[in-house]
């Protein structure tokens, strides 16, 4: 039997990934698609522990403070224990993947604290180490749900009931997060992924919009009668 497809669904903290992602799980398995759910990182494993140190600002109250490599590494790890675990018997039976965030978040989140001189070494390092060291498989589609830093703040502090000290390193660094975005456009041309528009000047768009052009795109790439 064939391996079934990855999904990848990606963005900024606060793009409105976990609320697309619920809709289009349900929208899959209407259809009849048998489809597992991952999200990443996996924090309720262990081997998500440097992740949170990390997000928690355990080596650094930085972002930069700790190198892309290293922090590609904590979540390159996680990745892989979750996958080993929980859904490399699923994929290899055919069952299609559906993630919210993957490999392609360290290009977004880490590649950006290198020169810009340096992100092709990095992206080709990115492919290297999780694809073929690792032996994670690669994603058949990924969709970047673009939604700019100044609607996602707006969001995220929706989401904190206006608590600003409730957000992580990541998410409280706004350089950092516009930092994050153009890493996201970069590797989005360069690899191929689908650029999904979230907003409208400068308000997030309906829900139900963004999930139409999803199911969209993804009914024209595998090839499936989605309806909303």
């Amino acid at each position: 039997m064939p391996n079934g497809k990855l999904l990848v669904l990606d963005g900024l903290d606060g793009s409105g990934k976990s609320t697309q992602f619920a809709l289009l799980q349900a929208a899959l398995q209407q259809q009849g698609v048998a489809v597992q759910a991952v999200s990443f990182p996996d924090y309720d494993s262990p081997s998500a522990s440097l992740v949170k140190m990390y997000l928690h600002g355990d080596f650094s109250h930085t972002p930069d403070g700790v190198n892309a490599y290293a922090a590609s590494s904590f979540y390159a790890v996680d990745r892989y224990a979750n996958y080993r675990l929980h859904w490399e018997q699923a994929y290899h039976s055919g069952t299609c993947i559906l993630a919210s965030r993957y490999t392609t978040s360290n290009a977004i989140y880490q590649m950006g604290k290198l020169p810009k001189s340096e992100w092709d070494a990095y992206l080709q390092w990115l492919a290297e180490y999780e694809y073929q060291l690792l032996g994670l498989p690669e994603p058949d589609n990924v969709v970047y749900l673009d939604m700019p830093v100044s609607v996602q703040q707006q969001l995220l502090i929706k989401r904190y009931g206006g608590d600003a000290e409730k957000k992580d390193l990541h998410e409280a660094d706004i350089a950092f997060q516009l930092q994050c975005q153009q890493a996201a456009y970069y590797a989005a041309e360069k690899l191929g992924w689908k650029v999904l528009p979230c907003s409208q000047d400068g308000e997030p768009l309906p829900v139900d919009t963004i999930q139409a052009a999803l199911l969209q795109y993804v009914q024209t790439s595998w090839g499936l009668q989605i309806t909303c």
